[in-house]
């Protein structure tokens, strides 16, 4: 048995197999002290005796922290480490030497008194985690499946530690994964579309590198957590024109192959002309047509009419082979940026007051941008005046235009003339770069009212961001001039015509009334509001679950003690209080503006999924052409078309999703 004796300047420790065995005090008094064998003493400085008391100072504390404590007990020093140091990491005194003396770690403080060992040493990874990882490098990369046989991919990869027997595979084996992966991508969304009761789509068409492809992606809002979730449906290749019977064929089938054909609201688009005609020829057929149709078409009794029975059959065939699309939304980005092209185009070049200098401003704008975009010495010089580099208007860019613009509004004018002045081009003149603040200042809510609408937001924010957008152009009409004074009514009267199918549409009223950030507060007038809050008490009757008749459920008594309840007489029991439409409404109304209130209002959330699910913009689509781009390069023209599309969707579903 070992005994480790130290001495101190203080007192005499002994240590008996690691613990302290006898501690007297420090003053000879012969007395047992607890403060000299207590666990965490060693964070206190002893300092003096006075009768059965002793002090001392806490070295975790700023400054001189004296505390006194009796001689045989610690539960005053105690309580000081619990109230004041409760976030540091004790530990427990440590004797001075020795290989079996080590610190024990309590359970409620920070440091230990010893540096720990840090393991360095990386865990194998299996063979399944490995393909897992290159195959979202090699997806989210945009490389080329070969990528895998490149004997300097091979050597990195060789040096990652793996458990036994795991090798990447080579491109045919890894090819076969990457089907194995997809394959098990489409299960799970099939799967989570089963759950959905409300989808929408957005479509269109991109061309690259001489082929064309249909683009389709899927938005859903869930029930539990009322996120939106969207994931790429489909790239498909379109071979042909693109007429308005391709384009519908097309998006039925994609529908059809996710049994979407019943659950899909809506689907946005872009203006094309191809794409409204598909929608407006192959709507949807309701009830009341048919029924309409059976009425006008059935003969009376007396009339006897004979037809001939292949022609029945050929027209069955027909029928049968018809295309039935959800209904259609129009992209409101594409549309706002139609306003801002060619209708305030068309304003400033027929009003006399803004004609000339719109013309002359603009000119000296593209030749601007022209000598910039063609002149590596030109763009070296507007950098080097203008301390930044000119944007350049692109027509399948929305809001470039306005951006451009705007980048030389902000440039002073007369770094604006200097500049001018080396590229050997004309000066603006006082009237012309005044024109250009108005005209920013004019479309300053058209641009923001875009970059909102093609924003990842439900259907029900287009009303209220139509009407704001109209009451901010009229606001600031009073600060323009006599050349731009027209251009805020222009606009107005453009949104107006161009969505007069919109503003007053039942499907869009319902949906920014049920967007509890919004409700009736976008709404300036008490009729419209009181309108359209008939309008959601009504939707409100129609969605809400009937309520079971008590006398349609069967009683649990028997004949045989039906006598026996005869005999008992009881109190009339209440009525069951019958669901209220404009209670709940009501309640609605009232409540908060967080979107999670819709979980206590169910028929308002399910509103809210039914026309809310839709976005206002084609934008997501758009985003996805922009992807494709960078797989299907010049380099890569031999890539298949269902290979791409493969690609392409793995990588959004993986960048979502994960």
């Amino acid at each position: 048995m070992t005994t480790f004796s130290v001495t101190t300047n203080l007192t005499r420790y002994y240590f008996h197999n690691s613990s302290q065995i006898k501690v007297t005090c420090p003053n000879h008094c012969g007395e047992r002290c607890s403060f000299f064998s207590w666990k965490y003493g060693h964070y206190f400085e002893f300092l003096s005796t006075k009768d059965l008391n002793i002090k001392v100072r806490c070295t975790l504390c700023v400054g001189e922290k004296v505390l006194s404590t009796f001689k045989n007990t610690t539960s005053n020093l105690k309580k000081h480490l619990e109230s004041q140091h409760s976030t540091v990491k004790l530990t427990e005194r440590v004797p001075p030497s020795g290989p079996k003396q080590r610190a024990v770690t309590s359970a409620e403080g920070p440091t230990p008194p010893k540096q720990q060992k840090l393991d360095f040493g990386a865990k194998p990874v299996s063979d399944e985690e490995l393909k897992k990882l290159v195959a979202q490098y090699i997806v989210e990369e945009m490389l080329p499946i070969n990528t895998v046989d490149s004997p300097s991919f091979r050597a990195i990869i060789k040096k990652i530690p793996t458990s036994v027997n795991a090798e990447l595979p080579h491109r045919t084996t890894f090819t076969s994964y990457l089907e194995k992966e997809f394959t098990e991508m489409e299960r799970n969304l099939k799967a989570t579309l089963n759950e959905i009761d409300f989808v929408s789509t957005t479509a269109d068409i991109w061309t690259a590198n001489n082929r064309s492809y249909m683009g389709v992606m899927l938005h859903w809002i869930s029930r539990t957590t009322l996120e939106r979730h969207k994931v790429a449906l489909a790239c498909r290749r379109i071979r042909g024109r693109h007429t308005y019977d391709v384009i519908g064929t097309e998006i039925e089938n994609i529908h059809s192959s996710y049994g979407l054909l019943n659950k899909v609201v809506a689907t946005v688009t872009d203006n094309g002309s191809n794409f409204v005609k598909a929608f407006q020829v192959y709507h949807p057929v309701t009830e009341s047509d048919d029924e309409t149709e059976e009425e006008e078409s059935s003969p009376k009794d007396d009339d006897v009419t004979f037809s001939d029975l292949s022609e029945i059959l050929s027209a069955e065939n027909e029928s049968d082979g018809q295309l039935s699309l959800p209904p259609h939304r129009r992209c409101a980005s594409h549309t706002i940026n139609i306003i801002c092209t060619r209708d305030v185009e068309k304003h400033l070049t027929t009003n006399a007051e803004s004609r000339a200098v719109y013309r002359s401003s603009t000119a000296k704008c593209t030749a601007l941008w022209t000598k910039s975009s063609r002149s590596t010495l030109a763009s070296e010089t507007v950098e080097e005046i203008s301390k930044r580099k000119l944007l350049i208007p692109t027509a399948t860019r929305w809001n470039s235009f306005f951006d451009a613009v705007k980048r030389i509004a902000e440039i002073p004018m007369g770094e604006l003339n200097t500049l001018c002045t080396k590229l050997g081009l004309k000066c603006f003149k006082d009237q012309e770069y005044q024109f250009l603040h108005e005209y920013c200042m004019a479309m300053k809510p058209l641009t923001a009212a875009l970059d909102i609408l093609q924003g990842d937001c439900p259907y029900g924010t287009l009303l209220p961001t139509l009407e704001v957008l109209m009451q901010k152009t009229q606001a600031v009409k009073d600060d323009l001039s006599r050349m731009t004074a027209g251009l805020p009514d222009a606009i107005v009267q453009a949104i107006q015509t161009r969505f007069a199918g919109v503003l007053d549409d039942k499907d869009a009223l319902l949906a920014a009334a049920s967007c509890p950030k919004f409700k009736l507060r976008w709404l300036r007038d008490a009729g419209r509001r009181e309108r359209v809050k008939q309008l959601l008490t009504a939707e409100c009757c129609t969605t809400a679950p009937l309520v079971k008749n008590p006398a349609s459920v069967p009683s649990a008594t028997t004949s045989s003690s039906q006598g026996e309840m005869d005999f008992f007489t009881f109190e009339a029991e209440p009525e069951e209080e019958t669901y209220s439409a404009e209670k709940e409404v009501m309640d609605y109304l009232m409540s908060g503006y967080d979107l999670q209130i819709l979980h206590k209002f169910s028929s308002i959330k399910t509103i809210f999924l039914k026309y809310n699910t839709p976005t206002p913009s084609s934008a997501p689509v758009e985003r996805l052409f922009s992807l494709g781009g960078l797989v299907l390069t010049p380099k890569r023209h031999r890539l298949s078309d269902k290979r791409f599309e493969k690609l392409l969707r793995y990588y959004n579903f993986e960048h979502l999703y994960g």
